[in-house]
């Protein structure tokens, strides 16, 4: 398996074990609706988040999404997105890390990125969830129109990095067919059984391949005797043939006089599913203007500068997960995954160290919960509103330097986080024991 190195990177890899564990303080007036609610929002350093995390919810995410800083070096107004290359890695390597410890056994990590770091974080992507759990990179079609300033190729596109906590758990759920797929579907003949389209009676294979697939077939309206080419034969064996036949399963054409058969499918018998391509187009998950014109009607004066649409995070969300699922976001951004996630039945945790998680990202999900939210998917889920989300800060370690116990925790949280580091089991969240504790625990 390919490894990638880099200058430190043998401190990127200890940085997470090194990591100290900090409780999470609510910030009861920036908390909103349902007190109940597991929706987390948490301001902070992502490292150290995902760590207070660990002991309570390792192994319990269905389904991260992150969309990390590109390296493209350049300045946004509430990121910075110019780190040296090697920074970069060692950056996104502890994070990597502990994203998968709490990844479920079926879960599984989306991470949306250019051509700057995209083939360099696969490669780690690689060496932390082994290369057997590569799922795909997906393309997104994040331009509708080319660029024409672009100096060389126009850059229309973004990766999505897609890997399974353990591929042979990981099932995703299949999409449900559009109606453009359903255009084709007619019936010139008035059959009683509905839509339908016809189909091709050859296949690929030759007369030497598959000779029981190489026979005459009569055509019944003119008699005539139709052999199949050699090197593509019928599809079908004769006992399946004069089936089709019986049931009026063959079209001959408008007048019946084809000279090659085509099989009547009928839409009833269609699966109303499809599977996934890796290449999605903007008219079906939105693009870049999508997500700038939503956050525009959120924050008219001060948008954030590189938000992703709604209906990408819906098709990722409704791919990876199931109504009650819990879903991650460690680079929040605008709060675009955990909007969609709530809208769509799902919990979440989302964390951004920025300032915008309270000036940004905490207004959009009051509207989310209100049902005042008119962007994105809203109208398409028929979101009326409820839930809502608890406000956190990073708050003490729970132990110091020197490896002893902040006599300001309380039991239930030292007993979370002991629990933990001796069974690698995450002891679970109560309200109990949120309340007796400083922190949600």
């Amino acid at each position: 398996m390919p490894i990638l190195n880099w200058l430190n990177k043998d401190d990127a890899i200890t940085t997470s074990k090194k990591c100290t564990y900090r409780l999470l303080e609510e910030v009861p007036e920036l908390s909103y609706a349902d007190a109940d609610n597991e929706n987390l929002l948490i301001q902070g350093d992502n490292l150290e988040a995902l760590k207070a995390l660990i002991p309570h919810y390792a192994g319990k995410v269905k389904c991260i999404f992150i969309d990390p800083p590109y390296n493209t070096k350049s300045a946004f107004d509430y990121y910075d997105d110019n780190l040296e290359h090697s920074k970069w890695l060692s950056m996104i390597y502890p994070r990597i890390e502990l994203l998968r410890e709490l990844l479920s056994e079926d879960g599984s990590l989306w991470i949306t990125i250019d051509d700057n770091e995209a083939h360099y974080l696969k490669v780690i992507c690689d060496e932390i969830f082994g290369r057997a759990n590569f799922i795909s990179n997906s393309v997104w079609q994040k331009k509708y129109a080319p660029s024409n300033d672009a100096k060389t190729l126009s850059e229309d596109h973004d990766h999505i990095l897609v890997y399974a906590k353990n591929k042979k758990s990981w099932v995703p759920n299949r999409l449900k067919r559009n109606e453009e797929s359903n255009k084709a579907y007619k019936n010139p003949d008035n059959d009683p059984r509905g839509l339908w389209q016809s189909d091709n009676y050859k296949c690929n294979k030759n007369s030497e391949e598959r000779p029981n697939l190489y026979y005459p077939i009569i055509n019944p309206n003119t008699g005539e005797e139709i052999w199949p080419s050699k090197t593509a034969v019928w599809r079908y064996n004769r006992e399946t043939h004069l089936v089709h036949q019986k049931e009026g399963l063959i079209w001959w054409g408008k007048d019946g006089k084809n000279n090659t058969p085509r099989f009547k499918r009928f839409l009833s018998t269609i699966d109303n599913t499809s599977s996934h391509q890796s290449i999605w187009l903007w008219q079906d998950v939105g693009h870049n203007q999508d997500a700038k014109r939503e956050v525009l009607k959120l924050n008219p004066d001060t948008p954030f500068s590189t938000p992703k649409p709604e209906k990408l995070l819906e098709r990722i969300i409704h791919i990876a997960t199931h109504k009650g699922d819990l879903v991650l976001d460690s680079f929040a951004g605008s709060g675009t995954t955990g909007a969609t996630a709530q809208k769509m039945g799902r919990q979440w945790i989302m964390v951004e160290i920025g300032d915008h998680a309270r000036s940004h990202i905490v207004p959009r999900l009051r509207k989310v919960s209100d049902g005042n939210d008119s962007i994105g998917i809203t109208e398409t889920c028929q979101w009326q509103g409820g839930s809502g989300f608890r406000f956190y800060k990073l708050g003490e370690a729970v132990f110091d330097e020197y490896g002893c116990l902040n006599t300001d925790i309380k039991f239930p949280t030292l007993a979370s986080h002991i629990w933990y580091l001796e069974t690698k089991t995450p002891l679970g969240i109560t309200a109990d024991t949120r309340n007796r504790s400083p922190g949600p625990y």
